[in-house]
């Protein structure tokens, strides 16, 4: 496969359709082409006490990659469908917790886009869909639930292996806009994968990871530095030291989040090598205490070895 040919299958993920500028039914879900090379973020904009700033320009926004100033091609602030995945802890002891955590994800679809297509992981010693076999999505209320619910809390924590299935699952969903709600009490001590194996799979696509760490101070097992890492490198948020009541407001928040994002789409100026990494960087001018969030950077992935290649 050539180099061109393996990072447009990657882009498949992270791009717009050609016509980027042209105006679009609120309704209608952003297309893929993969004859445009065009590097897709979500950027959210928050003023002082979280309050989302909404109605800036294109030319309030400044895109670098790699500290190189980037020419913006696309530029949209519309309320899209998102495909969503929820993984959801069902370890132990997350047991007296757990009513709560499925009360509190099921009001966070509620407060979604109608249109969300969403799919649920629950993990412990082992990593299952919680909805029927052959569904692969859903955005219907008491379907959900029934998802959240079908695994009874018992075990450890395979919290590595979960977030993989979810990322590659991703994949099958229509929309562009894409993410995953983390929900764990921290820490892993199941899986047969390594954390550095989910950052890169994350840093090769375009899903925001919020993270919502509900900690225990007697896990010994409880690494918050991963939750908060996994957020702030897709742009997302980590709300870590959660009290279980608190995990309704903090739901509704991701929703607000997801649904006020601005999207932003550049062709990179310089060459992508496979497996590069590439620094990003977005800059907003109108308030001095904006705070900006969005991906850190993103991976292009190796290009496989072609058979031929192999039998030399």
């Amino acid at each position: 496969m050539e180099v061109g040919s393996g990072w447009r299958l990657f882009l498949a993920a992270v791009v717009l359709a050609a016509a980027c500028g042209a105006q679009q039914d609120p309704g209608e879900d952003y297309k893929i082409s993969l004859d445009v090379d065009l590097v897709l973020l979500e950027v959210a904009v928050s003023g002082p006490g979280g309050v989302f700033v909404s109605g800036l320009e294109r030319d309030q926004f400044r895109v670098y990659e790699n500290g190189r100033r980037q020419a913006t091609r696309h530029f949209q602030q519309q309320d899209v469908p998102a495909t969503i995945g929820l993984v959801v802890d069902t370890s132990g002891s997350m047991r007296s917790r757990h009513p709560q955590v499925t009360s509190a994800l099921v009001a966070l679809s509620e407060a979604s886009h109608p249109n969300d297509q969403t799919f649920v992981v629950n993990f412990n010693d082992r990593v299952s869909f919680g909805l029927p076999a052959g569904v692969d999505f859903t955005n219907d209320r008491t379907q959900l639930k029934q998802a959240l619910t079908s695994t009874l809390p018992d075990g450890r924590t395979a919290l590595h292996d979960a977030l993989l299935l979810a990322l590659e699952h991703l994949r099958k969903g229509k929309h562009t806009r894409k993410a995953l709600v983390v929900v764990s009490d921290g820490g892993d001590n199941a899986s047969r994968r390594r954390f550095h194996e989910v950052l890169r799979a994350a840093q090769s696509s375009s899903t925001l990871i919020y993270t919502i760490g509900l900690l225990d101070e007697e896990n010994r097992d409880r690494k918050p530095r991963i939750l908060k890492a996994l957020a702030r490198e897709t742009g997302a948020e980590a709300f870590l030291s959660v009290k279980t009541p608190d995990v309704f407001e903090i739901c509704r928040r991701i929703a607000m989040d997801m649904r006020s994002r601005y999207s932003i789409g550049y062709v990179p100026a310089a060459t992508v090598k496979p497996e590069a990494y590439r620094a990003i960087r977005v800059e907003v001018t109108g308030g001095k205490d904006w705070k900006v969030r969005t991906r850190r950077g993103y991976s292009a992935p190796a290009v496989p070895t072609s058979s031929s290649e192999e039998d030399e």
